[in-house]
């Protein structure tokens, strides 16, 4: 089997390594998150680079990518500790309304590729515990249209998107997973209120509070689609997250080799060296995962669901120990806000909390266990 990545995407990802070194230096991301983590400049940026339009249909004006660009673009920006929304507003949002009516894909797709309008996924409702049929949110129809009642949290970049992907329930329970649709809300909707915030690894959220909001229905099945949707969304995150330990790892190699201790660099130390390989396989670990979700995003949803769980349950537990052994290795340096170091760790943190923690999808895993725990069958 045949690993490599083609030409096209090492071209992919070196132009993005480039873009990364020139402009995005710790510096600029350090004032970026200072100054409340607004990200739209950057995010432009990265539209100039492509990267907005890589998963929308060339018929939309996009380049029409796979997963396996998307996650080495992903890669690249969690090397560079990149903090604007590229997963949620260029790989999701398009998954999203890839099963919208051909009018609105074709009133928010060319939108989306040249990033003209940031669309994000509104879902996560403080009840619900990362799972997606739990929803509280109401949608009423009108006189052909909907109007949507209800609270969303942590919206990435909620207070500076143009429009939301909201799932509602159309009737019945509130648990009733048969019931929930999916709907898109233009930002200058009534009703509609973002709260917005900064976040500790130096992003943005909002609060999004909807009371008799007008909404277009992407699709009444809507907790299919929302599936498919948040798995992009977790191999985008496992992806980055396999790029923000590489990045960390590398800088306490350079640490090791230049601190020393008793006139020797810590780095000839024999139980710091297998301290850093066991950092080292743990990234390896997550990197393999990582490839697996994104190669098995176009599977039959429950093989699908199953390695997106695997891949996240994988790279939470490498998260944390690359983590924290490699802020220890540093010393008190390592904590240090002014050091590059912990935020690494504060987004590896703030990843593996995303689309669910490393129990949540722990269980996701164990429940779809039958006669096998094998990750690879």
């Amino acid at each position: 089997m045949d690993f490599d990545f083609s030409d096209d995407q090492v071209s992919l990802r070196d132009a993005v390594a480039r873009w990364v070194d020139k402009a995005f230096p710790f510096e600029r991301r350090h004032a970026i998150a200072r100054a409340g983590g607004a990200t739209r400049e950057v995010y432009a940026e990265l539209a100039g680079l492509g990267l907005t339009a890589l998963a929308v249909p060339e018929a939309h004006g996009g380049m029409g990518f796979g997963p396996v660009e998307a996650m080495v673009v992903m890669e690249e920006l969690g090397r560079g500790l990149v903090n604007a929304p590229l997963a949620q507003g260029a790989l999701m949002a398009p998954a999203l309304l890839a099963h919208a009516p051909a009018a609105l894909q074709a009133a928010w797709l060319p939108k989306i590729a040249d990033a003209s309008a940031l669309v994000v996924l509104a879902h996560q409702e403080r009840a619900a515990r990362y799972h997606l049929d739990r929803v509280t949110t109401r949608a009423v129809a009108a006189g052909g249209a909907y109007r949507l009642t209800g609270t969303k949290s942590l919206v990435p970049a909620g207070d500076e998107a143009d429009a939301f992907i909201v799932p509602a329930v159309l009737g019945g329970a509130d648990d009733d997973d048969s019931g929930i649709g999916l709907f898109l809300v233009d930002k200058t909707a009534a009703g509609l209120s973002p709260r917005g915030y900064a976040t500790q690894d130096g992003a943005r959220a909002a609060e999004l509070m909807l009371a008799d909001t007008p909404a277009e229905l992407i699709t009444a099945d809507g907790l299919q689609a929302l599936q498919a949707g948040v798995d992009v969304g977790i191999a985008a995150v496992c992806a980055e997250g396999v790029g923000v330990m590489d990045r960390l790892l590398a800088m306490t190699v350079e640490y090791m080799n230049t601190r020393k201790q008793f006139g020797v660099p810590i780095a000839s130390f024999q139980a710091l060296r297998h301290r850093i390989a066991d950092v080292k396989m743990q990234v390896e670990l997550a990197r393999s995962m990582s490839y697996y979700a994104s190669l098995r995003l176009g599977d039959d949803p429950a093989r699908r669901r199953q390695a997106v769980s695997q891949a996240k349950v994988q790279l939470g537990h490498s998260a944390r120990f690359v983590g924290q052994q490699c802020i220890q290795l540093h010393g008190g340096i390592g904590v240090t806000d002014e050091y590059a170091g912990s935020h690494y760790f504060k987004r590896l943190t703030m990843g593996e909390m995303q689309f669910g923690d490393t129990l949540h999808h722990l269980g996701e895993v164990s429940s779809r266990m039958q006669e096998t725990a094998g990750a690879l069958v």
